[in-house]
């Protein structure tokens, strides 16, 4: 059983930075896409960024691109979502995801909610104006 836990949300000034950190237990995840979403209050949960196995491959929701930055640890089995020049606008509690189904070291990212089949639990992100 592979869990995922997030790390590193809190509360921050419009301007300021976050680190989130997403860390796999149970099982290697070196070898499958992996995603970050975020989910404000009364809206559904939305794709933030994409990264691929080894990294050489990122994607960005257009409201995130420039600011934020996914990437990957490995030998850590850790997930990081850098998060620069926060908006009150990216409040939400943010969730990293993988899609365990199939092995892939090629360029392959998800950006759906459907592709992915684990997530973690959340964490939560406030940024005040």
């Amino acid at each position: 059983q592979v869990q995922l836990v997030e790390s590193g949300g809190g509360l921050m000034q419009a301007g300021g930075s976050l680190r989130l950190s997403c860390t796999a237990s149970g099982r290697t995840i070196n070898i499958y896409p992996m995603g970050w979403f975020r989910q404000a209050p009364g809206k559904e949960r939305e794709f933030v960024a994409t990264i691929n196995w080894n990294g050489g491959v990122t994607y960005y929701a257009d409201s995130v691109k420039g600011r934020f930055t996914i990437s990957r640890d490995n030998a850590r089995n850790t997930a990081y979502l850098q998060m620069n020049s926060l908006k009150p606008e990216d409040t939400a509690v943010y969730y990293c995801a993988a899609d365990l189904r199939e092995p892939s070291i090629e360029s392959l990212i998800r950006v759906k909610v459907y592709e992915y089949d684990t997530w973690g639990q959340g964490t939560q992100v406030t940024v005040s104006s």
